[in-house]
Protein backbone atom coordinates (compact mmCIF):
# COMPACT_ATOMS: atom_id res chain seq x y z
CA UNK A 1 0.00 0.00 0.00
CA UNK A 2 1.89 3.03 -1.25
CA UNK A 3 0.66 6.11 0.52
CA UNK A 4 1.86 8.69 -1.72
CA UNK A 5 -0.48 7.66 -4.01
CA UNK A 6 -3.77 9.01 -2.46
CA UNK A 7 -4.46 12.35 -1.19
CA UNK A 8 -4.85 12.12 2.89
CA UNK A 9 -8.31 12.97 4.61
CA UNK A 10 -7.13 16.30 6.00
CA UNK A 11 -6.14 17.37 1.95
CA UNK A 12 -10.04 16.33 1.32
CA UNK A 13 -11.19 18.58 4.24
CA UNK A 14 -8.99 21.57 3.63
CA UNK A 15 -10.18 21.85 0.19
CA UNK A 16 -14.44 21.28 1.66
CA UNK A 17 -13.70 23.79 3.77
CA UNK A 18 -12.10 26.14 1.51
CA UNK A 19 -14.78 25.53 -1.00
CA UNK A 20 -17.97 25.92 1.61
CA UNK A 21 -16.34 29.71 2.69
CA UNK A 22 -15.71 31.02 -0.76
CA UNK A 23 -19.35 29.16 -1.91
CA UNK A 24 -21.01 31.07 1.20
CA UNK A 25 -18.73 34.64 0.89
CA UNK A 26 -19.86 34.54 -2.82
CA UNK A 27 -23.58 33.55 -1.97
CA UNK A 28 -23.02 36.79 0.91
CA UNK A 29 -21.49 39.01 -2.03
CA UNK A 30 -24.38 38.89 -3.97
CA UNK A 31 -27.63 38.27 -2.24
CA UNK A 32 -26.72 39.17 1.56
CA UNK A 33 -27.76 42.34 3.37
CA UNK A 34 -24.99 44.60 1.76
CA UNK A 35 -24.85 42.41 -1.52
CA UNK A 36 -24.95 43.24 -5.22
CA UNK A 37 -29.00 42.79 -5.25
CA UNK A 38 -29.35 44.97 -2.16
CA UNK A 39 -27.65 47.59 -4.08
CA UNK A 40 -29.40 47.34 -7.33
CA UNK A 41 -32.52 47.71 -4.37
CA UNK A 42 -31.61 50.22 -2.80
CA UNK A 43 -30.37 52.26 -5.90
CA UNK A 44 -34.12 52.28 -7.09
CA UNK A 45 -35.40 52.94 -4.24
CA UNK A 46 -33.24 55.95 -4.31
CA UNK A 47 -34.40 56.86 -7.29
CA UNK A 48 -38.39 56.32 -6.84
CA UNK A 49 -37.90 58.49 -3.58
CA UNK A 50 -35.75 61.47 -5.54
CA UNK A 51 -38.72 61.69 -8.23
CA UNK A 52 -41.38 61.85 -5.29
CA UNK A 53 -39.41 64.75 -3.79
CA UNK A 54 -39.21 66.45 -7.10
CA UNK A 55 -43.12 66.03 -7.07
CA UNK A 56 -43.39 67.40 -4.00
CA UNK A 57 -41.41 70.15 -4.24
CA UNK A 58 -43.62 71.18 -7.30
CA UNK A 59 -46.39 71.00 -5.32
CA UNK A 60 -45.08 72.88 -2.09
CA UNK A 61 -44.00 75.62 -5.02
CA UNK A 62 -47.57 75.98 -6.62
CA UNK A 63 -49.18 75.84 -2.19
CA UNK A 64 -46.62 78.43 -1.78
CA UNK A 65 -47.60 80.58 -4.54
CA UNK A 66 -51.42 80.17 -4.14
CA UNK A 67 -50.77 81.39 -0.94
CA UNK A 68 -48.76 84.05 -1.34
CA UNK A 69 -51.71 85.16 -4.22
CA UNK A 70 -53.83 85.26 -1.51
CA UNK A 71 -51.78 87.03 1.42
CA UNK A 72 -52.76 90.20 2.72
CA UNK A 73 -49.63 91.86 1.42
CA UNK A 74 -50.35 90.54 -2.16
CA UNK A 75 -54.01 89.90 -3.42
CA UNK A 76 -55.28 88.73 -6.44
CA UNK A 77 -59.35 89.11 -7.14
CA UNK A 78 -59.23 86.79 -9.36
CA UNK A 79 -58.26 83.43 -7.40
CA UNK A 80 -59.99 84.88 -4.21
CA UNK A 81 -63.35 84.84 -6.34
CA UNK A 82 -62.42 81.48 -7.72
CA UNK A 83 -61.26 79.93 -4.17
CA UNK A 84 -64.84 81.59 -3.23
CA UNK A 85 -66.87 79.68 -5.42
CA UNK A 86 -65.22 76.43 -5.03
CA UNK A 87 -64.60 76.11 -1.28
CA UNK A 88 -68.41 78.24 -0.89
CA UNK A 89 -70.28 77.65 -3.88
CA UNK A 90 -71.26 81.60 -4.30
CA UNK A 91 -72.19 82.78 -7.43
CA UNK A 92 -73.16 86.32 -8.63
CA UNK A 93 -76.51 87.38 -9.25
CA UNK A 94 -75.92 87.46 -13.21
CA UNK A 95 -74.89 83.65 -13.44
CA UNK A 96 -76.73 80.88 -14.41
CA UNK A 97 -75.50 77.35 -13.55
CA UNK A 98 -75.62 74.20 -15.50
CA UNK A 99 -75.35 71.05 -14.05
Amino acid sequence: MNRSSRPSFGVFVFFALAFALSAYFTFAAIQGNYGLFRRVEISAEAEALSRNLAQLEAEIAEIENLTHRLSDTYLDLDLLDERARDVLGLLRADEIVIR
